[in-house]
């Protein structure tokens, strides 16, 4: 496969539209932190929420969605789709409280709601923690899809790819900040989605499948289409359906689902003009990504399983292709293989498209807390505001660097996901309950940190060595739930509370709503206009809009329009109550 000159010139044009706009801001980012970091706390909760959406598509995300299809089916999307739960939690209970902190970082929360020296060693240890260490795996899963697009695409060794991907895109997001990444995003975002849309219309186009009917009548395909995965197996069941929605979406950490906010979400909710913005931007973020974008994946992923039934055909196809990197995933780029030229150069643009927001989102992530919460609160803390700017720049180099190390470690894109998942088992509940319960300390954070880590460490090195029968990845996660849970809740019990000073003041700042703080301030009222029991209702009613246009629109698709006129009728229903609560959520 090679490409043509329509198809460089393409790539070429949008290569340089994309470091002229990020390029652009640098001098504006450049003025002091709050600028690089948060874009002076001004941006409208579309570009936000735009923002946040190009993030969480990129080059990895077609790939793990073929990876689940073609080996779970469409059902097998559950595992993510679980997420939206999250989402939408956020949307009306956190969003608003994040913004209403006003801290640089979400790192900074600890020093607020906790106090002494463990505070500010929980807000250095998980700026470490999630900073370095869960980032570099994000941003190494996203450069692995990379590394596979570019070995079939273009025929390029990883290597090559991990060192001009990482640079190209360490260009503007190390120099421009956040102003950089929002900006291009917005460009990123629509080039990234008429990438997958073009790619989903070839794919039905290509003989063997036969168009959207020929797809939907294949036998081998037919078996892939449920939505709801066969109760009769439960094995698989409970994998990809019964613990996503009844342990995953509260339990686990994973970036930009985090349970009540965090890492680059919060980043965006800080960055939003006032709280009514940042709830906005969670919104559309929340509605774009698990209602509008997904089918143009799934159905390249379905195709796929007539034109490559097996790994086999894959190698077959590609015989060039470095076996150690096959698997089920590299089904989609290998899909891309049929695209005319000048419409491959728009693909593979929009692949990059998708690679460069979600790896700038991450490295000015991750380097604000490098920054903020490790070097200026601990060792260099009265510096001018120029000097930390350097070192946010200097410090997303060293990440990029990490980042490319991992990648070349890394087999494939689900194998990253489930251990990203163990790793965060049973930590949500915490983050969830620390902003509505008193009772939550510093040390339970902490301990539940340890734990998780533990329990992944042992799921992952210690258990097989044993001898032991190996658990699946779904077993592994609600005992690493487990055994999270119930460790931090003791701990929690058996350490003393933050002082009263320290959680009135909080409470004074934030003002959450609900009876989880009355030992502390009494009868506290809610800040006007906000209701939790409304709240609530928000949240179960922006679910199931959100699910009800995402399988309207698979009914659509799979010719069922009486099933998705009832579904479609459900998911406008239900956004229409949720319309009308907005005034009792502080959403006016």
């Amino acid at each position: 496969m090679t490409l043509q000159g329509i198809d460089w010139v393409v790539m070429a044009l949008y290569g340089v539209v994309v470091l002229v706009v990020g390029i652009a801001f640098t001098r504006r980012a450049g003025k002091n932190a709050d600028e690089y970091f948060l874009a002076g706390r001004s941006l409208p909760w579309w570009v936000l929420g735009t923002s946040m959406v190009a993030t969480t598509f990129s080059t990895d995300t077609p790939n793990l969605v073929t990876d689940i299809v073609r080996t779970n089916g469409v059902s097998g999307n559950w595992v993510w789709w679980a997420m939206a739960i999250t989402g939408m939690l956020t949307v009306f209970f956190y969003a608003k409280l994040w913004r209403r902190s006003g801290v640089m970082t979400d790192m900074e929360f600890y020093e607020l709601r906790y106090a002494g020296s463990l505070a500010a060693f929980l807000r250095g240890f998980r700026a470490v923690y999630l900073g370095v260490f869960f980032n570099v795996m994000i941003m190494a899963t996203v450069t692995l899809a990379a590394i596979k697009i570019g070995g079939v695409l273009l025929g390029v060794d990883p290597l090559t790819v991990v060192l001009v991907a990482g640079t190209i895109t360490l260009a503007y997001s190390a120099t421009a900040g956040l102003w950089g990444v929002v900006a291009t995003d917005l460009l990123l975002f629509v080039i990234a989605m008429v990438g997958s849309v073009a790619a989903a219309v070839v794919a039905l186009r290509h003989p063997d499948v036969g168009g959207l009917s020929g797809l939907l009548a294949n036998t081998d395909v037919q078996p892939s289409l449920a939505f709801l995965p066969d109760f009769s197996d439960w094995t698989t069941a409970s994998a990809v359906f019964v613990v996503p929605i009844a342990v995953q979406w509260w339990s686990t950490w994973y970036p930009g689902s985090e349970p009540g906010g965090g890492g680059y979400a919060a980043q965006r909710m800080l960055a939003a003009k006032d709280e009514r913005h940042s709830m906005k931007a969670v919104l559309w973020f929340t509605v774009a990504h698990y209602a509008i974008r997904p089918w143009p994946w799934i159905l390249v992923a379905l195709a796929s399983l007539v034109v490559f039934p097996d790994l086999a055909s894959i190698q077959a196809a590609f015989p060039g292709l470095d076996p150690g990197i096959l698997g089920h995933d590299l089904a989609y780029p290998a899909m891309l293989a049929f695209l005319p030229a000048g419409l491959l150069g728009l693909v593979v643009a929009s692949l990059a498209a998708a690679y460069m927001s979600t790896i700038s989102t991450h490295l000015n992530w991750g380097s604000s807390y490098i920054v903020q919460d490790v070097y200026r609160r601990f060792m260099v803390t009265d510096a001018d505001e120029g000097h930390y700017v350097s070192v946010a720049r200097l410090s997303t180099v060293v990440l990029t660097a990490l980042m490319g190390v991992v990648a070349l470690w890394l087999e494939n894109a689900l194998q990253a996901f489930q251990i990203l998942l163990q790793i965060g088992a049973g930590t949500g509940l915490v983050f969830l309950l620390r902003w509505f319960w008193w009772r939550i300390n510093a040390w339970s954070e902490l301990s539940a940190m340890i734990i998780s880590l533990l329990v992944a460490v042992y799921f992952q090195f210690v258990h097989g060595a044993l001898g032991f029968t190996a658990f699946d990845a779904s077993t592994q996660l609600v005992l690493g739930v487990l055994v999270t849970t119930i460790g931090w809740i003791a701990v929690t019990l058996a350490t003393a509370p933050t002082d009263t000073e320290t959680l009135r003041a909080f409470h004074a700042r934030m003002r959450p709503v609900g009876p989880g703080w009355r030992v502390v301030v009494g009868d506290a009222p809610a800040p006007e206009g906000e209701s939790i029991g409304a709240a609530a209702l928000a949240w179960f009613l922006g679910c199931m809009a959100v699910y009800g246009a995402l399988f309207a629109t698979g009914y659509v698709l799979y010719g069922r329009f009486v099933a998705a006129l009832v579904v479609g009728a459900i998911a406008l229903a239900s956004a229409a109550m949720v319309v009308r609560l907005l005034p009792r959520v502080g959403l006016r």
